[in-house]
């Protein structure tokens, strides 16, 4: 977060508060500068990450005694919280990612899954391209048979402004490799949306 530049937020947040008629130095107000500093120092943050560094230590998922990787099929992560900025109006948008991939040779820790949505939705994004390069990034880095990624998003933009619409909600999808298939892709949208009886 070392290259957000604070101080030039803190001082365009002033000007922010006097262009609306307030005075930034009233009680209340006073350290409002600093705190937006602070939140979109964590908010932009992913500007200055490289989310394929999150897929270095992937490793090889080895073979069975014919020769046939040790597992194909699929791995899905369901219920990963995200929130980003929309670039349209800098508001929030917070949601849900589902993703999805076939392995290849390779396989990568759980974790490194969510690492890779965080720090592309830490940028000023849109949805539709959050979607898109959460797949690109894990077609490239781990080289997988399919790739899948879900998101259902709600937008601050569209909730507390405009039409108001508070209960919407925006999903996209992305998909590469054999996920894009209509059957296959079907098959893992199922498995996203079942859950215990």
């Amino acid at each position: 977060m070392a290259d957000v530049d604070t101080a030039r937020i803190e001082r365009a947040v002033r000007e922010i508060l006097l262009a609306i008629g307030e005075d930034p130095a009233r009680p209340g107000l006073e350290r409002t500068p600093q705190r937006v500093a602070e939140a979109y120092a964590e908010f932009f943050g992913g500007l200055h990450v490289d989310p394929l560094s999150h897929l270095a230590d992937s490793v090889p998922i080895g073979s069975n005694e014919q020769g046939v990787p040790a597992t194909s099929d699929a791995v899905v992560l369901r219920d990963l919280a995200f929130r980003s900025v929309c670039e349209h109006h800098l508001l929030p948008f917070v949601g849900t990612a589902h993703v999805a991939y076939l392995p290849g040779d390779r396989v990568v820790g759980l974790g490194r899954i969510p690492a890779v949505v965080d720090t592309l939705a830490a940028r000023p994004q849109l949805q539709e391209r959050l979607a898109e390069e959460i797949a690109d990034v894990l077609q490239e880095g781990l080289e997988p048979k399919g790739v899948l990624v879900v998101l259902d998003a709600q937008h601050r933009c569209v909730t507390t402004r405009g039409a108001r619409q508070e209960r919407s909600s925006t999903i996209t999808i992305a998909s590469r490799g054999a996920l894009a298939e209509p059957g296959a892709r079907a098959e893992i949208i199922h498995l996203i949306g079942a859950r215990d009886a």
